[in-house]
């Protein structure tokens, strides 16, 4: 099941649309992050907890 969500990003005090799209599937739990990505980004992964 996929699933597009609209939410808001800031920089600074200006906020930007950003388009998040989640999928769940059955099977092993995991995380894919693509896109443009700064480090606090990349280093979420280890910040949200699976399962």
């Amino acid at each position: 099941m996929t699933v597009n969500v609209s939410s808001i990003g800031l920089k600074g005090l200006e906020g930007y649309r950003v388009q998040v799209q989640v999928r769940i599937s059955p099977g092993k739990e995991s995380m894919v992050i693509v896109g443009l990505l700064d480090a606090s980004v990349q280093e979420s992964r280890e910040r949200v907890p699976l399962g």
